[in-house]
């Protein structure tokens, strides 16, 4: 029972509804233009949650057997860290959760495409193998992205842009200017949510010579970049209220600037990163809930 505890803790079940913000809220769009469809939906959540589990899994592998999850640490305590889990174990269940997202992507693509739309369903293939790539490649190898400072662009393309236009794609077969803007807007929150564990982690990663962006920029620096792009998101998010407006219920997804605002005080007069974990969760949350009610503001 301790050990399935653990794996379940591998897994990181708080980053999970974060993941599939942005499918929810292009499936409401999708709705919104008569264009949704239950299976694809169900295939998308479960495909982006193996993705995500993916990547959770390869972090803790490729921190773990790099040593940068160590004492020194501020977070949640990683499997190989605390001895749970050996590495072989993970990577173990690595290979098997690869498999898995292959066979729920192949599955999604053909619910959506069939054999009609060849081009979209080799893009969308190119994709999902670019998908794991990137999850595994994040932390594990001797030129783990993560390790350079390129993780912000990763989350922002995959988290924002692949997410959501790339799930209006599956629906609708072809790209509408109406799912830019939100893309946008959950990349940056999402982008956001990276930075901010990285600015928590920011003196243990230097030591271990994980060279996060922010550790790159700094502790100042970091925090306004921080600001930069969750302002960003919430003029993005904005400008979408009033050019797609058609009801007053379009912009119930402005209540999620308020939690926004404190966050953004409590990280500007933050100067100890211990507390930024709180921090951390919060915004993931308010991603999520801003995704949701953007979507739904429309449907409803």
């Amino acid at each position: 029972m301790q050990k399935f505890s653990t794996w379940i803790s591998a897994m990181r079940l708080r980053t999970l509804p974060l993941s599939i913000s942005g499918i929810i809220l292009a499936s409401c769009l999708a709705h919104y233009n008569g264009l949704f469809e239950w299976p694809i939906f169900v295939l998308a959540i479960l495909t982006t949650l193996s993705f995500q589990i993916l990547s959770n899994l390869a972090n803790d592998y490729g921190d773990g057997v790099k040593g940068t999850d160590n004492d020194d640490r501020i977070g949640p305590e990683r499997a190989i860290q605390s001895g749970k889990i050996t590495p072989d174990e993970l990577l173990h269940a690595i290979k098997i959760n690869v498999l898995i997202c292959i066979a729920l992507a192949f599955t999604l693509i053909f619910q959506a495409f069939g054999s009609q739309n060849f081009l979209l369903t080799l893009v969308f293939f190119v994709l999902g193998i670019s998908s794991i790539v990137a999850a595994i490649r994040y932390t594990v190898g001797g030129r783990a992205y993560g390790y350079r400072g390129l993780g912000d662009i990763f989350v922002f393309l995959f988290f924002g842009l692949v997410s959501v236009i790339g799930c209006y794609v599956l629906y609708a077969k072809t790209i509408d200017h109406v799912v830019f803007l939100p893309a946008f807007s959950i990349g940056l929150l999402s982008t956001g949510v990276l930075n901010l564990n990285n600015m928590r982690d920011r003196i243990s990663d230097g030591k271990s010579k994980k060279t996060t962006l922010a550790v790159k920029l700094g502790a100042n620096k970091a925090k306004q970049y921080h600001f930069f792009l969750i302002i960003s998101a919430i003029i993005t998010s904005a400008l979408f209220g009033i050019l797609y407006y058609t009801a007053p219920l379009n912009l119930i997804y402005m209540v999620a600037y308020i939690p926004l605002i404190f966050h953004l005080k409590k990280v500007q007069k933050n100067v100890d990163p211990k507390l930024l974990d709180p921090e951390l969760k919060k915004l993931a949350l308010t991603t999520v809930l801003l995704a949701v009610l953007m979507g739904l503001g429309h449907i409803m």
